[in-house]
């Protein structure tokens, strides 16, 4: 059988999606040797090609968008021209989409879409309005047409059955793995090199990773760390490429007069992060809303102890190994942080305890799950 898959975020996207859509797609691939694959994408960026992410191996065909990114989502979400899929990758037995939106399809080929989350509905104030008012006539017109749709969490399956009334059978929670690179970096050359490249200093830190974005509740966090600049060595430092509405964010750390000890970092690279984690005496979550929350696994699977917010997915992912508290508890912030980082024994116990959370999530079984899925769209 031959299945298509939109690999688009995967070279366009560093974070997030992009990371989620790269790492299952490589999983599937080194699993599945009976199906073919066309792996379709927009036109990647200068120096950027689909064979230095995948694997070259006869049952792979990359097929590129002969417009940009910008006319593909133009032509099809757009103006909904109905220019199917096919007519740029060639038959189909199946397509997949493992970015929220699904383009026209031609034939009664099954479809597959991935909906990661539906923050854009519970939380419109935090992206720009043009953006919500598109992933409002988008993403549930996609949902609408999808054979079948994965949702990363039972939270977000929640959503799309509470909020669009999709049906319980249409939808499978499959969730994200971590990737076996993560794991803790003990090797002090390597750790020396990722603080002398993102220029983080000696002081030991607390770390969050995520796209600058108010959904992210960054601001939050750094009122709740200046408390703590004066008890503490720590520095503040918030890995991820910028996002949208970052402006207050950055303004708080001169609020607070924190501009020595809080820095946004910029976006780290994919074989930088597990040191980057490692070296890290606490790894802070505050999000508002998050469809899996990734970033937590990893920093459990090198080794640090994590803090989060008790909303959406991540209670699913981290109970019972992160301490949960509500995103705008600012106070309980600061005094959990304070907590944490006052007791090693409370750190070793939840160390431990997220190493064992972790062994739950592999793209191993990500992918199992997955090839079973198709087999079934398939059949």
């Amino acid at each position: 059988m031959k299945i298509g898959i939109d690999v688009t975020s995967a070279i366009m996207q560093g974070g997030g999606i992009g990371r989620y859509t790269r790492e299952l797609v490589q999983a599937i691939l080194a699993q599945d040797s009976d199906n073919e694959y066309v792996l379709f994408s927009a036109p990647p960026p200068s120096g950027k090609s689909l064979s230095q992410i995948f694997p070259t191996k006869p049952q792979i065909t990359y097929k590129i968008a002969p417009v940009s990114e910008q006319w593909l989502y133009r032509i099809w979400y757009r103006a909904r021209l109905p220019v199917s899929i096919q007519r740029l990758t060639g038959k189909l037995d199946l397509f997949h989409s493992p970015d929220f939106v699904l383009p026209p399809t031609g034939g009664a080929v099954p479809t597959l879409l991935t909906v990661h989350d539906l923050s854009f509905v519970h939380y419109p104030e935090v992206y720009p309005e043009v953006l919500v008012n598109y992933l409002n006539k988008v993403v549930p017109w996609s949902v609408g047409r999808a054979t079948h749709i994965l949702a990363d969490s039972a939270a977000t399956k929640q959503d799309l059955m509470a909020i669009w009334q999709v049906p319980d059978e249409k939808i499978t929670v499959l969730y994200s793995g971590v990737s076996e690179s993560f794991v803790k970096v003990e090797d002090e050359g390597r750790i020396t090199a990722v603080r002398h490249k993102y220029n983080l200093g000696q002081a030991p830190y607390l770390l969050s990773v995520g796209t600058v974005q108010p959904r992210k509740n960054y601001q939050m966090l750094i009122q709740a760390f200046a408390p703590l600049a004066n008890k503490f060595p720590h520095n503040l430092y918030i890995a991820g490429g910028k996002g949208w509405l970052y402006d207050d964010m950055m303004a708080e750390i001169e609020r607070q007069g924190l501009i020595d000890r809080v820095r946004f970092i910029g976006f780290v690279d994919d074989e930088d992060l597990p040191t980057l984690y490692s070296a890290a005496d606490l790894y802070l979550f505050p999000s508002l809303y998050e469809g899996f929350g990734l970033p937590m696994l990893e920093a459990m699977a090198c080794g640090v102890p994590v803090i989060a917010s008790d909303v959406s997915s991540l209670p699913e992912v981290g109970e019972g190994t992160a301490v949960l508290l509500p995103p705008h508890a600012l106070s309980e912030w600061t005094q959990t942080m304070q907590a944490v980082l006052s007791s090693p024994q409370q750190q070793e116990q939840m160390i431990s305890a997220g190493y064992q959370n972790v062994q739950r999530f592999s793209w191993k079984n990500s992918s199992d799950q997955l090839l079973k899925i198709y087999q079934v769209l398939l059949s």
